[in-house]
């Protein structure tokens, strides 16, 4: 049974999402503050976390920013929430490492698919073992990337984009393709989003000298080659 931790507040809102959740078999645990969220992550470990915008004290975003860099959270998958429905917003939130946005209101069914979205693109099936390109080599058995030898920390949706782009080398891809391809039947995900996330594979390749690999095709979209 896949587990999710809620972080928010407001107790309606939280007794809406986990009788939600449990209703689609999700074990649920919740939080109304980041202190507590943190606390139940030292003995608990989610499936995904479900994390409000606007929290007391230390913000949703702030602590998406903190669960990323933590090595023992930085693989989790975060959707975040808020009220916040602009594209800036939207945008600042996935730039916080998180995979998903979800805007206020929300009907109980959208979160629940997506959701369970989430957590299937976190486990890419049917993917080859190992691929390894100019000295960057990436390895879904162990879910790991390395280059000239120093592994590489890469989060869930970049392992996905960069796995998709090594196996499909020096052919360029739009913005839909890649979503189809990465994202599948993820309906709400903008193309904005893949933006997001080359930005931020780059930045992680960039360790290595690597991100040259992932170069911009104008007028089309993105492009993974060698070749300069």
């Amino acid at each position: 049974m896949a587990s999710v931790l809620v972080v928010d507040d407001e107790p309606a809102i939280r007794e809406v999402i986990r009788f939600a959740l449990e209703e689609a078999d999700f074990r649920v645990y919740e939080a109304g503050h980041a202190d507590e969220a943190r606390k139940l992550l030292g003995s608990e470990n989610p499936d995904l976390l479900l994390l409000d915008w606007m929290l007391p004290g230390r913000s949703g975003l702030e602590l998406a920013r903190q669960f990323k860099q933590s090595a023992a959270t930085r693989a989790t998958p975060i959707i975040m929430v808020s009220a916040k429905g602009e594209e800036e917003d939207r945008v600042k939130g996935l730039d916080t490492g998180a995979d998903d946005y979800i805007t206020k209101p929300f009907s109980p069914r959208e979160m629940v698919a997506r959701v369970k979205a989430v957590l299937r693109r976190a486990k890419p099936e049917g993917a080859a073992d190992r691929i390894e390109i100019s000295g960057l080599r990436i390895d879904n058995v162990s879910h790991r990337v390395s280059a000239d030898g120093r592994r590489l920390d890469i989060a869930p949706t970049e392992y996905r984009l960069l796995h998709f782009f090594m196996t499909h080398a020096d052919r360029a891809f739009s913005r839909p393709q890649l979503l189809d391809q990465v994202w599948g039947d993820q309906v709400y995900v903008e193309e904005r989003t893949v933006d997001v996330h080359v930005r931020r594979l780059r930045r992680a390749l960039e360790a290595t000298n690597h991100d040259y690999m992932l170069q911009t095709v104008r007028g089309v979209g993105y492009r993974f080659s060698d070749k300069t």
